[in-house]
């Protein structure tokens, strides 16, 4: 399916567009919940957006029925907390930084959509497995030794990082072009 065109949402254009919606501005994301049946997960991640999600707005946004999760990647372990307890059941959390899966996962996180995990999707389901199948020590020694290989690297990002540490990529890297 193709993406939605940057303009007023419609209910028959994102239902028709996409299975699912993932939404990076609060301002924006209740009026596509008002005209979707689709399950939004807001995607909070301030370091490339320059917005950041408060505990409070997410506690109001997670009254509407088709919002239903958040990719969480303000790297503020206190203000996840502060979000787990304000939400509670009705919104799911997902760790959106690959270093920080398994204090997330602690404070009731359901997973992980993760960057390096494209790369290496094994070792993020087996991290997530054994946190929920009370490994914890595994999912620790995971968490950071296999799962997140290219902390030390300095430069790229994580997922360029982990597909050169890994093997996977030859040639000349180019950063993308500026938009």
């Amino acid at each position: 399916k193709e993406s939605i065109p940057q303009a007023t949402p419609t209910k028959t254009g994102i239902d028709n567009a996409v299975d699912k919606v993932a939404e990076v501005t609060p301002k924006i994301v209740e009026p596509i919940a008002d005209n979707t049946s689709k399950p939004i997960i807001i995607y909070n991640v301030p370091s490339r957006t320059g917005v950041n999600v408060l505990p409070s707005t997410y506690a109001e946004l997670c009254e509407h029925k088709n919002i239903i999760a958040t990719k969480e990647a303000s790297g503020n372990i206190s203000q996840i907390a502060k979000l787990a307890q304000l939400v509670g059941d009705e919104m799911d959390i997902y760790s959106g930084n690959d270093d920080q899966i398994v204090p997330i996962l602690a404070l009731g996180g359901k997973g992980v959509i993760s960057t390096v995990g494209n790369v290496i999707p094994k070792d993020m389901h087996d991290l997530c497995a054994s946190f929920f199948a009370g490994d914890l020590k595994k999912a620790q020694e995971l968490g950071y030794a296999e799962a997140n290989p290219a902390a030390d690297v300095e430069g790229l990002d994580a997922a360029r990082k982990t597909a050169i540490l890994c093997g996977l990529c030859f040639g000349k890297l180019v950063a993308p072009a500026n938009i």
